[in-house]
């Protein structure tokens, strides 16, 4: 519960003023995500979860891709969700939580979700196997977690792969060069079954966890 705190309060620290012009700045690198949207392909009436959603701008792009389906947003840090409270205006439903523990059915209503995401937010997330193991735990039967985020820059010069480590760690970021081991162990502890690829010359990478859907279960 302090661990939880403590970031919570370091999220807000470094969002405070961040948030007014995020989405201005980071849409030149954190590349990607329009590629998990368009991949997401829930059927009519999906329940959509994006876990540490920010300002809100994936799940308004969600709404605007996929305006049948019913959307969520869960985020640590209240600086964040005042933004993305404002750019949703109602469209979504969301609160405050931990990525690593959270209870979706007092949140939101919802026992499990047929899509989940996670967009460049394991590589800022402290306990982030964890946050892995929760996001699956909240898939309902059939359902798919999509994650992007930054990846190991192998294909990419050595000094660029430097100096972007560099910058990053001054944001709290530290890109997760194991993702696609943990994310086939947690595939594997919950029946599940994962991809996971290279994207842009190892920048950023992609994964997507599948939970086999159980014998007679309702979409």
């Amino acid at each position: 519960m302090e661990n939880s705190l403590a970031h919570a309060a370091l999220m807000d620290a470094t969002y405070r003023h961040q948030r007014l012009f995020y989405d201005l700045t980071r849409r030149y690198y954190l590349l990607g995500r329009d590629r998990l949207i368009a991949r997401l392909a829930p059927p009519p009436g999906s329940r959509i979860l994006e876990i540490a959603c920010g300002t809100g701008r994936n799940l308004d792009r969600i709404g605007r891709t996929y305006p049948e389906c019913r959307l969520y947003g869960l985020d640590i840090s209240e600086e964040m969700l005042r933004s993305a409270r404002t750019k949703l205006d109602g469209t979504a439903a969301l609160a405050q939580a931990d990525a690593c523990r959270f209870d979706s059915a007092r949140l939101f209503g919802v026992a499990g979700f047929d899509r989940i995401v996670l967009s460049y937010s394991l590589s800022m997330i402290p306990d982030w196997h964890g946050a892995l193991a929760e996001a699956a735990r909240h898939l309902a039967s059939g359902g798919e977690l999509h994650i992007v985020d930054f990846g190991t820059q192998s294909g990419l010069p050595n000094w660029f792969r430097t100096g972007l480590r560099a910058w990053l760690r001054k944001f709290h970021v530290t890109p997760r060069d194991d993702f696609g081991s943990v994310l086939t162990c947690v595939a594997d502890e919950t029946g599940s079954t994962a991809q996971t690829e290279s994207l842009y010359r190892g920048y950023a990478q992609s994964g997507v966890l599948m939970r086999r859907r159980e014998i007679g279960a309702q979409f």
